[in-house]
């Protein structure tokens, strides 16, 4: 794993210098701590050219892979994040067609597979990746991103030069580059809890989104989707045009039970096995919970002496999973280790706002960090279970969507008054987020919405009454017709043939998924120098997911169904019997103890209320609500301290931060 940033430029454009890529290695060297090299192309007058930064965390080929690395002749040349599973495979086809390799390294196979194919390259990767290639020969810039979004891209076009980075704060360190709030990218990130791509919070700096690639050719930028889940089939079969065997890349349709299993075990297997490869120590996150158990019990299947797992706990009880993963341990015969932390906002906090880049509201990044932190110190390599929610039905969430579908089969009379809002009223208040009461009122407050828009409301943080009753007349005056359902609904349009639920789980694997989920976890993974890996999240894995028919994932009131039938042999009883809990901390009480003073010190600042984005009153009645207990809005504060806090340090500064700066 590693991080990479560079920049090219036009004929008539400003020959990027070598110290100015120093700086933008610099500020990402917790991604590679072992190596750290420069490409510069052959500086020419009146000739394009590109300079390539790679800062190396060595995990396959430690004494060959340093990057930039070359072709034969030195025309093409690549700076690479990531991992190829299949690299070994790949080269011995490579070498029969004359490639010769000078290293090891899964890197190289890369550029060999780009001399051969050019940019169909990408069809041929198993694996996560970011990474760009120089070709010398047509003076070209080639950018590609995974399919799935495991590994960040980020990209700025500044006139005749074009920069871009594995994180934002890098590409700051170029010279020019300014930095200016995307109020868009703010009424987004209101919503959904992070910045969807292509968007940043910065204006001008874009996320190259999951499955695409990008050209940069005489100062062109052409971006270009090559993949998307086939949970639609025909939608997916145009995206891909005729670049890839049709033929040989879709299977016949399975027909039973019994063949859906065979082909999941035999395919997340392979996926694991191709995960295990590594010359570094290498071990599995365990939360005991079905995923993570799931890809714990099948490392441990392919080794011949006890995996490393990995656990934390928290001394809240309905936060601390410890147990279920030690009884997991002992079931699988690993090697455990575990750990209970106390989970301090305040020591975390300057941290994890400097490495996510933007403002980030999951609060289960601080969790993830603490792991990581933890698992580092016996491996380099850490397997995870994500991805198996998205792809398998198993959020909660998911039978609200279920029963909103049996809702709308009803006659509209008895919709209208099932959906009275007369019921919302004479339901109970509950303050608490997850209680039975508010969850209910929730459902009923949405029901009268389309199917896509009541999903919008199950899962944003300030849905649209709240983001108005937020912001300043002048700050939505500032806003363009771009709402942030647009992303969802764009979403949802890749997968029209399908059930709800399916087309739902399809929305947050192109969206929730990279955004949120991938995105928190190569941060908090990265930060401490750790790869995470993730087999669920093999495209062959997530294929066979997305053509699989819901009923075989989402029984009753079950989700993961066929994952719980399929590797039962894997899952003690209790495990595959147990409701999912989420890695989370007690934000509900850190804000009316821990936090409560931060809270006020930074939301109902002078400074703060008064930058013009939000109401002051509306802002100070948040607070109060909360701490005074009529009202969680937990989940809301911790999404605007994450913001505040971010403005503090990537914008109120005089220059962009080079490392975690004090806030407090």
């Amino acid at each position: 794993m590693c991080g990479i940033a560079g920049c090219c430029w036009t004929p008539v454009g400003s020959v990027f210098s070598d110290s100015s890529l120093q700086r933008m290695l610099a500020t990402i060297e917790h991604r590679g701590p072992d190596d750290s090299g420069t490409y510069f192309s052959q500086r020419e007058e009146g000739r394009a050219g590109a300079a390539l930064g790679h800062r190396r965390l060595s995990i396959i080929d430690l004494g060959g892979g340093h990057q930039p690395l070359a072709n034969e002749d030195d025309t093409v040349w690549i700076a690479f994040n990531g991992e190829i599973y299949n690299y070994k495979e790949l080269r011995g086809p490579l070498e029969a067609q004359g490639h010769q390799f000078r290293t090891s390294s899964d890197t190289e196979t890369i550029v060999h597979l780009y001399e051969q194919y050019g940019v169909d390259c990408v069809d041929h990767l198993r694996g996560m990746f970011a990474f760009a290639i120089w070709d010398g020969r047509n003076n070209r810039l080639f950018l590609a991103r995974d399919r799935l979004g495991q590994k960040p891209l980020f990209y700025c076009q500044q006139g005749d030069q074009f920069f871009f980075a594995s994180e934002m704060k890098a590409i700051l360190q170029a010279p020019g580059v300014s930095r200016e709030l995307n109020h868009q990218a703010l009424d987004h990130y209101l919503a959904y809890q992070y910045v969807p791509h292509p968007m940043t919070m910065l204006r001008g700096i874009h996320k190259l989104p999951p499955g695409h690639f990008a050209v940069v050719e005489n100062g062109q930028l052409n971006i270009e989707r090559y993949w998307l889940p086939p949970f639609d089939e025909a939608i997916t079969r145009e995206l891909l045009d005729d670049r890839v065997d049709r033929a040989s890349m879709i299977p016949q349709p399975l027909q039973s039970a019994d063949e859906w299993k065979k082909q999941l075990r035999e395919t997340l297997t392979e996926s694991v096995r191709l995960r295990m490869r590594s010359d570094v120590p290498l071990g599995t996150f365990l939360s005991g919970g079905i995923d993570s158990t799931i890809i714990a019990g099948l490392s441990q299947s392919l080794s011949t002496r006890p995996i490393h797992t990995f656990s934390i706990g928290f001394p809240v009880k309905q936060f601390d999973e410890t147990s279920y993963a030690r009884e997991a341990a002992a079931f699988l015969g690993t090697d455990h280790h575990e750990e209970v932390v106390t989970p301090s906002a305040l020591e975390t906090l300057p941290s994890l706002i400097w490495h996510y880049d933007e403002p980030f509201a999951d609060s289960s990044a601080i969790p993830t960090m603490y792991l990581s932190q933890m698992t580092r110190r016996d491996v380099t390599v850490a397997l995870s279970g994500d991805g198996g929610d998205e792809l398998f039905a198993g959020y909660e969430r998911y039978q609200a969507v279920r029963l909103g579908n049996y809702f709308d089969r009803l006659p509209r009379p008895l919709r209208s008054v099932i959906a009275a809002k007369i019921w919302q009223r004479v339901i109970p208040t509950s303050i608490h987020q997850k209680s039975f009461t508010r969850r209910l009122r929730r459902l009923l407050e949405a029901l009268s919405e389309s199917p896509e828009h009541r999903y919008s409301k199950w899962i944003w943080y300030f849905d649209d009454a709240r983001r108005r009753e937020l912001y300043s007349p002048e700050f939505i005056d500032s806003l363009s017709d771009r709402e942030p359902m647009h992303f969802l609904e764009d979403a949802y349009s890749q997968c029209r043939s399908r059930d709800f639920v399916t087309r739902t789980t399809c929305a947050d694997v192109l969206t929730y998924l990279p955004c949120d989920i991938l995105t928190k976890v190569d941060i908090a993974s990265m930060a401490f120098s750790l790869e995470c890996r993730s087999p669920f999240l093999d495209h062959r894995v997530a294929e066979l997911a997305a053509r699989m028919p819901i009923e075989l994932k989402q029984k009753g009131r079950t989700g993961k169904q066929i994952l719980i039938d399929t590797f039962a042999d894997l899952l003690p009883p209790s495990i595959q019997q147990r409701s999912k809990m989420g890695f989370g901390v007690p934000l509900n009480y850190w804000f009316r103890d821990e936090l409560k003073g931060l809270l006020q010190d930074t939301l109902l600042d002078d400074h703060s209320l008064g930058r013009g984005y939000f109401d002051p009153a509306h802002v100070r009645r948040l607070v109060n609500d909360h701490i005074e207990g009529r009202w969680d809005h937990s989940s809301r504060l911790w999404a605007l301290l994450c913001f505040e806090l971010w403005h503090w340090m990537y914008l109120d500064s005089s220059t962009p931060p080079t490392q975690p700066s004090s806030l407090f």
